[in-house]
């Protein structure tokens, strides 16, 4: 899961620099604004799925844990909670972006949303194989 989140974040900066290139540097900073505000949350839930699973294989292994103990929505749970605070994120980061930073192409901003996360289901198949 954390290599999706390194091609997020590569995708981000191509598509900035691409912007740059294309539109000018506001664009630019719009365009990386943008995928910060997308990879970096997924990068936080990334690693609260790495810690769980952690921290499940490590209650599993213990020498007193009882099999089958684990109910589905103990584990289900954490994984809800994680992708709300994900999505929730993402959008306060991209109002903080809209509100902050007010020379904001949206244009740039949109495509490097759509980029990042579009590219995430292509990165998962890719890092499945």
């Amino acid at each position: 899961m954390l290599r999706v989140v390194l091609i997020q974040f590569v995708t981000s900066l191509v598509g900035a620099a691409l912007a740059a290139a294309v539109w000018g540097t506001h664009a630019g900073i719009s365009a990386l604004l943008g995928g910060v505000a997308c990879w970096l949350p997924n990068g936080l839930f990334a690693m609260n799925l790495a810690l769980l699973v952690h921290r499940r294989t490590r209650l599993q292994t213990a020498p007193s844990a009882q099999q089958g103990s684990t109910t589905v929505p103990a584990v289900v749970w954490p994984i809800l909670l994680g992708e709300l605070f994900k999505v929730v994120l993402i959008a306060g980061l991209l109002t903080l972006v809209v509100w902050a930073y007010h020379d904001v192409v949206w244009g740039a901003l949109i495509a490097a949303v759509s980029a990042v996360l579009l590219v995430q289901p292509a990165a998962l198949a890719w890092t499945e194989r």
